[in-house]
């Protein structure tokens, strides 16, 4: 295989599998089913949204973490505090799901299951249907103003103008950075890619070269983390010197460090 051919593979092998998505969207309508049971009239809404809505969330083979974020919008007439709604979640998780694992991750609840992990958000909505949720950023303010699906969006319209190369490439960095320990947030990676100008990109390869050489990061940065940067930005160059010279059998190697098979 080429260059461009392995990280084709690779990205769609990096994409859920129709048998995991049935697996998940089952969990998702049970989860939904309950919530309606458990939280009769207490709710306005509840949604799934992040990345398995923009469709660039990794399968569990490639990334243990993999998690679907999960909104639930309380009426909250009493104007309760973010920790009362995590402890109703929490009520609620431990009385239909006591096998599973469960925890607490402000300012979600982590409902783990065999094939899937869930990440509860617990939210209010004001009169003019501005959404709120725990705030995990600042000790002054309780809750953060979100809209937790204007995102996907800004990565749809941005897709359909590379040329439908920026999910698979999306893909593949959130697999590059799971195997490098995680430093970036997935959101913080997606929204980094998405804003970045790719100037004639066509294939996969050229999304993922440009991605590289433009990835840097801050001098307060882990060194670990620069380490793995500067790593892969000297495979990068590497692989297009082969390229170069017509070695493509050494390219595919050198590019098979920074995205091996699982």
């Amino acid at each position: 295989m080429s260059v461009n051919s392995h990280l084709d593979y690779l990205s769609g092998k990096l994409n859920l599998k129709q048998d995991e998505k049935d697996k998940v969207k089952k969990s998702i309508d049970t989860l939904s089913l309950r919530l309606n049971s458990y939280f009769n009239g207490q709710l306005k809404d509840h949604f799934k949204f992040g990345s398995y809505t923009r469709g660039t969330i990794l399968p569990r083979k490639a990334d243990e973490g993999s998690d679907i974020d999960y909104m639930v919008i309380f009426t909250n007439p009493s104007n309760y505090k973010p920790q009362t709604l995590l402890n109703h979640l929490k009520n609620f998780v431990n009385y239909y799901y006591r096998s599973s694992e469960i925890r607490q991750s402000h300012p979600t609840i982590v409902l783990e299951l065999n094939h899937i992990k869930f990440e509860l958000v617990p939210a209010k909505i004001d009169f003019w249907g501005d959404i709120y949720i725990p705030s995990r950023t600042s000790p002054f303010e309780e809750w953060l103003k979100t809209d937790p699906n204007a995102f996907n969006k800004k990565l749809t319209d941005a897709n359909v103008r590379y040329s439908y190369q920026l999910k698979p490439l999306v893909r593949l960095m959130k697999y590059w950075n799971r195997l490098n320990g995680s430093y970036l947030s997935s959101y913080q990676l997606e929204n980094w890619i998405v804003e970045t100008f790719y100037w004639n990109c066509t294939s996969l390869k050229d999304f993922v070269y440009s991605t590289f050489e433009n990835l840097n990061y801050n001098f307060n940065d882990p060194q670990g983390y620069k380490d793995k940067v500067d790593r892969a930005k000297k495979i990068i160059s590497q692989t297009k010197e082969y390229e170069q010279k017509g070695l493509s059998y050494s390219a595919e190697s050198e590019i098979e460090k920074l995205f091996p098979d699982f």
